[in-house]
């Protein structure tokens, strides 16, 4: 069928620069590795063409050539022998993910670098056009229909990530790069971000390549930040984004962005957010309270390219919030409770710089210094309690292209600060722990025949941890390996299989329990790391509007670090980190997807039972480590009948998981008899999304959506269980989501 024809006038200037522009006047979704594109230039276009021809004469003379990812959109890519031109439909470099609404004027992807897993068929990358069209204000909103991973609790600032069950401590999070590790109190959640500022994010799920990054046994999930070159539109060197949003459960925020071009592809982009929530209620109407909070959300970013192969970033970015929570934020307030005051603010500064030494050789270098800090003023016992983290460090890696192999080799270092300490009484002392890591990392990719990439990795790593205040400390090092490969059986078809280790020594504790009683310890003497063995195995399918996937993975960590519930025997301290056992995760993750004219329609299914000691996980008794859910499908159908006009219905159904074994830790400690049992019933929740462009650009945008549509009353999976049923536990519980909550957004660009 021949391509519609677009007006294009894209000028001469750096490769990526003209991709961007390309694709926003094409409308449609570009991705590239930016190690590609770097240094390189292209030569004006201006014109009606095809977006395959479009692209063919952008990238003429580049060693590049674009390929179909079976969805609409494009992968750039070095050329070979053998590959074709853009109009041939070829397989996509990654898993099958469900077709994007597009937006006429949309960015395409064609700064950034996604993670790559040779052989891994369930990572997933999400964009700025779905992190926008479904207006999502938290974790929650934007991991709801990625599988293999769950959100845990309503409320912000609790939320946990689960992947495959393992909580967000056990990946390595970055924003920009920048890692954001440690815990401020294990109530509260340990990832804070906010989606108006984000660009993609990557998500790794189970331990993946060399280049992974410290502590990755569970897998990676990578926030990046929108720049100016995202936002400038064709022929414009300044602009600003005015966005307000009600949401009927329960508040507003406003955003405003404004951006620049300094010069060249060099650029600057401001921007600042307000969220003002009051108490949710859940689906019978129930206020639930200790919900309501004050966000703040400042962004500032300078850089780009700097010509001759030169790119220079620098970020900083401030969140804060004040609200009054319940003493354990992630579980419910109770009518008639107290609710205490809390501080969060979390600071995070990161400089990217790159250089293109040759065509077949690049360096990349990231510096990085992220501050958190969580203040909770318990005023009717022991008053204000504030714990910091502070992360600093680099990454600095090569990368070389010789032949059919592209090579990664670098390393990098962090150091991480934790303490706490009584702001109103200063002469109890400080609470710190200081940890340093070190890792060397290479990781090879190698294509010896068109169909066949091959992919072999090496890591080491070194932990030091050392307890400042208690004079006590750990080390532990060693090695992991990785394979990978992924072999196209026929046009379309892809088999891939990958195997990767992963390590982990202990880092820095818990800043709320970092006291400790005179006299005992809270290490155990002879702590080994953690090790990670991850299989996967499966096949994708892509071809006409049809896409599919089949995955299967098996996940071992022998040797799980944590402090489990209560004292153990003398001198163990309330909070003693031990290895406890062997955590195991078996899973299948089924895609599939359809896309024919103005309709779309994907889903997945996933299933996985998290074990630790043969026994299943849960948010409450494993806090720290992960969380048990059901098995969960989703259903997805998009209709766009004209490029300013579009619509989504989505359907999401986790099955009961019940009779699930708990407390046996409080029985081996003597807190209780026997062990209990409780139950996570099934929910089945729709949303639905709208967005209109009345003069078919971005000069204004109006979102519109529903979530819970039905208003049902639950409680996610990924929550802390129910345990009300049980003596003495009758507290323990994770706050229900939120009913109906209708949304409105407007969005005006100048």
């Amino acid at each position: 069928m021949a391509q519609a024809a677009h007006s294009f006038d894209v000028p001469a200037g750096p490769l990526g620069e003209a991709l961007v522009r390309l694709g926003r006047q094409g409308g449609v979704i570009l991705s590239v590795d930016p190690a590609l594109v770097r240094g390189k230039r292209a030569a004006a276009l201006s014109g009606n063409y095809s977006v395959a021809d479009a692209l063919e004469r952008v990238l003429a003379s580049s060693g590049l050539v674009a390929r179909s990812d079976g969805r609409g959109g494009y992968r750039i890519v070095a050329s070979g022998k053998g590959q074709a031109r853009a109009s041939a439909p070829r397989r996509s470099t990654s898993v099958p993910l469900p077709a994007p609404i597009r937006s006429g004027e949309e960015a395409p992807q064609a700064s950034e670098e996604p993670i790559v897993v040779v052989g891994a068929l369930t990572d997933v990358e999400l964009n700025r056009e779905e992190i926008e069209f479904r207006q999502a204000n938290d974790l929650g909103d934007l991991f709801g229909q990625v599988p293999s991973v769950t959100v845990g609790g309503s409320l912000g600032i609790a939320q946990k990530i689960y992947v495959r069950g393992l909580e967000d401590n056990m990946l390595n999070v970055t924003v920009d790069g920048a890692p954001q590790r440690g815990t401020l109190f294990h109530h509260i959640g340990r990832v804070s971000i906010e989606p108006e500022l984000l660009k993609t994010v990557d998500v790794q799920a189970g331990a993946g390549e060399a280049t992974s990054g410290f502590g990755a046994i569970g897998g990676a999930i990578r926030f990046r930040t929108r720049d100016a070159s995202d936002l400038l539109e064709p022929g414009r060197d300044f602009g600003m984004i005015a966005k307000a949003g009600w949401f009927s459960n329960d508040g507003y925020k406003l955003h405003g962005t404004a951006y620049a071009r300094l010069f060249e592809d060099f650029g600057v982009v401001a921007s600042y957010t307000y969220v003002d929530r009051d108490n949710m209620r859940d689906g019978d109407g129930q206020e639930l309270l200790g919900t309501a909070a004050e966000q703040k959300f400042a962004f500032f970013k300078v850089g780009g390219d700097m010509g001759n192969g030169h790119r220079l970033t620098l970020s900083y970015e401030q969140r804060d919030e004040e609200a009054a929570f319940g003493r354990q934020p992630n579980w419910p307030v109770l009518e008639g409770a107290p609710l205490y005051p809390v501080e969060g603010r979390r600071q995070t500064a990161t400089l990217n710089y790159g250089v293109a030494v040759t065509d077949a050789i690049d360096i990349e270098a990231t510096g990085y210094w992220t501050r958190s800090r969580f203040m909770q003023d318990v005023y009717n016992r022991w008053g204000r309690y504030e714990g910091t983290i502070r992360s600093a460090g680099f990454d600095l890696r090569s990368r070389f292209r010789f032949g059919n192999h592209d090579l990664v080799v670098g390393g990098e270092y962090r150091d991480d600060v934790v303490g706490s300490h009584y702001p109103d009484d200063l002469a109890a002392g400080v609470f710190e722990e200081r940890g340093n890591v070190v890792g060397l990392y290479a990781q090879n990719h190698w294509q010896p025949l068109d169909a066949l990439t091959l992919s072999v990795g090496l890591r080491y790593d070194a932990y030091d941890l050392k307890q400042i205040t208690y004079a006590n400390g750990t080390d532990s090092d060693g090695v992991s390996f990785n394979a990978g490969l992924k072999y196209e059986l026929i046009d379309g078809l892809e088999f891939s299989a990958s195997f990767a280790e992963a390590l982990r020594g202990k880092e820095i504790g818990d800043a709320f329990t970092l006291e400790k009683a005179p006299n005992r310890i809270s290490l155990q003497p002879g702590l080994r790391p953690e090790r990670v063995d991850n299989y996967e195995v499966g096949v994708s399918f892509q071809r006409d509007g049809f896409r599919a996937s089949a995955v299967y993975y098996n996940m071992i960590i022998d040797d799980v670090i944590l402090d489990q519930i209560g004292s153990g025997p003398l001198p163990q301290a309330a909070n003693y980190y031990e290895n406890i056992g062997k955590f195991k995760a078996r899973g299948v993750e089924l895609r599939a997807g359809y896309s024919y004219g103005p309709f779309s329609l994907d889903g997945y299914f996933s299933h996985y039972r998290s074990r630790i000691n043969g026994e299943l996980i849960e948010g409450y008794e494993h806090i720290g480590l992960g969380n048990s859910v059901g098995d969960n499908w989703s259903a997805t159908l998009g209709y766009q009948p004209l490029p300013e006009l579009a619509f989504e219905a989505t359907v999401t159904h986790f099955n009961d998981l019940d009779d699930i074994e708990v407390l046996h830790r409080n029985v081996a400690i003597g807190w209780i008899d026997e062990v209990q049992t409780i139950d996570k019933p099934g929910y089945t929740v729709v949303d639905l999304f709208g967005r209109w462009q009345p003069f078919r650009n971005e000069r204004l945008t109006l979102l519109a959506g529903v979530y819970n549509l039905f208003d049902l009353r639950y409680r996610a999976h990924a929550s802390v269980g129910d345990y009300s049923a049980i003596p003495d536990y009758e507290n323990v519980m994770g706050v229900r989501e939120a009913g109906r909550d209708v949304r409105l957004t407007a969005s005006v660009r100048f």
